[in-house]
C-alpha cells in the first residue's frame, strides 16, 4: 500500500510539474518572468551573455563543456584547500590529489560517486559551496542539453518569421545554453528543493552551522564514554541530493543515516523526490515537441520497465538471506536495512535510485539479494528508466532513434523521426553510443579483476567480480551508487572511476546533441500513410525490446559471471544446507 501511494503520488505531482517546465523553457511569456526575470537579467550580465542570442549545435556544445571545465577546476582547488579556507570549524584536514579530483568530477559529472565519508573529510564550505552548488547547477546543465536536443527534434527553436523558412543545410538556432541552464537552477531547482528541504527539517533532519555537539554515550561504562554526533545544513543538501539525482549525501551511509533519513514521511518524502523532475520532464517533452501521444507512449515504456524491475526487487528482498538457510528464521532479506524501513521499501528505493542515476541508498545494496543486485545493475545499464534529469530523457531519445531505424528497415522505409530522416551519418554516431558502454565499462573491469593488487574487493568469487562491475558501471551510468566493499579510496580507483565519470557524462550528452543539430538542418518530410507513428502500442512494444535485447546481448556474460551466477550458487549452498 505504501508503495503504490508514494508511486501514485510522483505521477500525480509530475503531471503539473511538468506543465510548469513546457512553460518555462518553451520561449514564450511565462508568469515566471516577472518573478525571476529581473534576477537572471542580473546574472547574465555578470556572466557577460546575451541570453536572447540562440546558438546552433557546436556552439551550444563547447558552451556546456567549457562551463564544466571551469567549475570542475574551481571545486578541484576547493577541495584540495578546505582546511585553510574558513567554515571548517572542526578542523577537518584536505583530500589528498586523486580524491579531490575524483569527487570534483563525480560531483560534475551528476554522478556523485563518493570515496570519502561526508561528515569526516569535507568542512561545512566543502559540503555547502561545492557538494551542493554542483548539486544544483550540474542537472541544470544536463537538463539545458536535453532541451536542445527535443529543439532539434523539430527543427530548432522558431524565433522569426524568416527562421521558419530556412533552407535545407542550414544551421538551427536550438536556444542559449546560459539561458537554459540558469532557468533550470533558479525557477525549478531551486524552489523545490527550498520546500522539499523544509518538509524534512521539520521530520528532524538537521539543518544547522554549528559546529558537531559531543554527548556522552546512551551505555555508560564502556572505554567510549563519549561521541561526537556530526551536524550541518543536511536538510537543504538531502532536498537537492534527491531532487536533482545527485545522490551525493552528507553522511557516509546516505539516507540509511537516521539523521538524513529520520521518520517514513521523511522517506517518503525522498523517494517521490527521486523521480519527481525526471517522470516531469517526458510530460515536458511532450508540450516542448507538441506531441503529446510520444510523451504517453515514452510514459508507458518507461512506466512498463520501472514496475517490471520494483516487483522484481521487491519479491527478491522478501526472500530470505541465502546465509540462515536451515535457520528457524526465514523471514526477507534484512541484511544491511534499516529495521525502520524494511525489505519492501528499501527495495524500492533500491530500485528507482538506479533508474533515475540518482545514486543515493537507504540500504546497502552490496546485501541485496542476487536477483535485486541484477536490477539494480539493469537500471544503470539501460539508463534510460526516467533516467538522470535531461541526460535520462536524452538517452531514451537514443533508444527511439535505434528503434526508428531497425523499425524502418523491417518495413523497408528510411527510417525518419518528426519528418527528418536518420541517416549514414546519424546512424555511425549511434553505432558509437551502442558500443560505448561496454567497451569502458568491461574493460576496466577485467582489468581491475586480473590484478589483485589493486581490486580492493571484500568478497571472493562471483560477488566480487560483481561489486567491481557494479562500480564502473555506476560511474559511467552518472549513477554513484556502490555495492561497497570495495576499498575504493585509492590511486587506481580514483583515477580510473574519473576517466569512465567523463566518458559516461559527456560523450553520452554532446554525440545526441550533434544528431539532434544534424536533424535539424534537414526539409521535414510532410506525414503520410507510410510514416511510422510513435505513439501506438506497437513501436512501443518494439521500443521494449529493443532497449532489452541490446542490454542483455552487451552484458549477458557479466551477468552470468555477476549476479546470475551467484544466484545460482547460492540456490545450490541452500539445497545442499537442507
Amino acid at each position: 500500500m505504501e508503495i503504490m501511494l508514494i508511486l501514485t503520488l510522483a505521477l500525480l505531482l509530475a503531471w503539473p510539474l511538468g506543465a510548469y517546465m513546457t512553460g518555462i523553457f518553451s520561449g514564450q511569456k511565462h508568469w515566471s518572468d516577472k518573478v525571476f526575470g529581473p534576477v537572471e537579467n542580473g546574472i547574465f550580465k555578470i556572466l557577460g551573455v546575451k541570453a536572447s542570442e540562440g546558438m546552433n549545435w557546436k556552439s551550444y556544445g563547447i558552451a556546456f563543456l567549457i562551463s564544466n571545465l571551469v567549475l570542475g577546476v574551481i571545486a578541484f582547488l576547493l577541495l584540495m584547500f578546505q582546511h585553510v579556507l574558513p567554515m571548517n570549524p572542526d578542523g577537518i584536514g584536505p583530500l589528498s590529489w586523486d580524491l579531490a579530483l575524483h569527487t570534483a568530477v563525480s560531483f560534475l559529472t551528476n554522478t556523485n560517486q563518493q570515496h570519502y565519508s561526508g561528515q569526516a573529510q569535507l568542512s561545512y564550505l566543502s559540503q555547502g559551496f561545492v557538494i551542493v552548488t554542483l548539486q544544483f547547477v550540474t542537472p541544470a546543465m544536463g537538463l539545458a542539453v536535453c532541451l536542445a536536443v527535443l529543439r532539434g527534434l523539430i527543427g530548432g527553436r522558431q524565433l522569426s518569421e524568416e527562421h521558419k523558412d530556412a533552407d535545407e543545410g542550414e544551421e538551427r538556432d536550438l536556444g542559449n545554453y546560459y539561458q537554459d541552464t540558469v532557468r533550470a537552477v533558479l525557477r525549478l531547482m531551486l524552489p523545490l528543493a527550498a520546500l522539499v528541504a523544509l518538509l524534512l527539517a521539520s521530520q528532524g533532519v538537521p539543518s544547522t552551522y554549528q559546529a558537531s555537539p559531543t554527548v556522552p554515550v546512551v551505555e555508560q561504562g564502556q572505554s567510549l564514554t563519549e561521541q561526537k554526533i556530526p551536524l550541518g545544513p543536511v536538510a537543504a543538501m538531502v532536498a537537492i541530493k534527491q531532487l536533482g539525482t545527485n545522490g551525493g549525501g552528507w553522511y557516509g551511509p546516505n539516507s540509511a543515516n537516521p539523521l538524513e533519513n529520520p521518520t517514513p514521511v521523511a522517506n517518503a518524502i525522498e523517494t517521490i523526490a527521486l523521480v519527481l523532475i525526471p517522470i516531469a520532464i517526458v510530460f515536458m517533452a511532450g508540450g516542448l515537441l507538441r506531441q503529446r501521444g510520444f510523451a504517453r507512449m515514452s510514459l508507458a515504456v518507461m512506466g512498463f520497465l520501472s514496475l517490471f524491475c520494483v516487483g522484481a526487487a521487491i519479491y527478491s528482498e522478501q526472500q530470505p538471506n541465502a546465509a540462515f538457510s536451515g535457520l528457524a528464521e526465514q523471514a526477507g532479506n534484512m541484511e544491511g536495512k534499516e529495521v525502520r524501513l524494511g525489505t519492501d521499501l528499501s527495495a524500492l528505493w533500491a530500485t528507482l535510485t538506479t533508474q533515475t542515476s540518482n545514486g543515493s541508498v537507504n540500504a546497502m545494496h552490496d546485501s541485496l539479494n542476487p536477483v535485486a543486485g541484477l536490477v539494480t545493475r539493469s537500471g544503470m545499464l539501460i539508463n534510460a528508466i526516467w533516467g538522470g534529469i535531461g541526460c535520462g530523457f536524452v538517452n531514451f531519445i537514443v533508444y527511439v532513434w535505434i528503434a526508428v531505424f531497425i523499425a524502418g528497415l523491417m518495413i523497408g522505409r528510411t527510417p525518419e523521426i518528426f519528418g527528418r530522416k536518420l541517416e549514414k551519418t546519424e546512424i555511425s554516431w549511434l553505432g558509437v553510443l551502442l558500443v560505448l558502454p561496454s567497451a569502458v565499462i568491461l574493460t576496466f573491469t577485467a582489468i581491475t579483476v586480473a590484478i589483485p593488487a589493486i581490486t580492493g574487493n571484500s568478497n571472493p568469487g562471483l560477488h566480487g567480480i560483481a561489486q567491481v562491475f557494479y562500480e564502473y558501471t555506476s560511474a559511467f551510468a552518472n549513477n554513484g551508487s556502490g555495492f561497497e566493499g570495495l576499498g575504493d579510496n585509492t590511486p587506481w580507483w580514483n583515477i580510473s572511476c574519473v576517466i569512465v565519470l567523463l566518458l559516461g557524462r559527456y560523450l553520452p550528452l554532446v554525440i545526441p546533441l550533434v544528431i539532434a543539430g544534424l536533424l535539424a538542418k534537414k526539409r521535414q518530410i510532410p506525414v503520410s500513410n507510410g510514416t511510422l507513428p510513435l505513439h501506438n502500442l506497437t513501436f512501443g512494444v518494439t521500443l521494449v525490446t529493443v532497449i532489452l535485447i541490446l542490454n542483455f546481448l552487451s552484458f549477458l556474460p557479466s551477468m552470468v559471471l555477476g549476479p546470475i551466477g551467484e544466484a545460482l550458487e547460492l540456490t545450490s549452498i541452500a539445497g545442499d544446507l537442507k
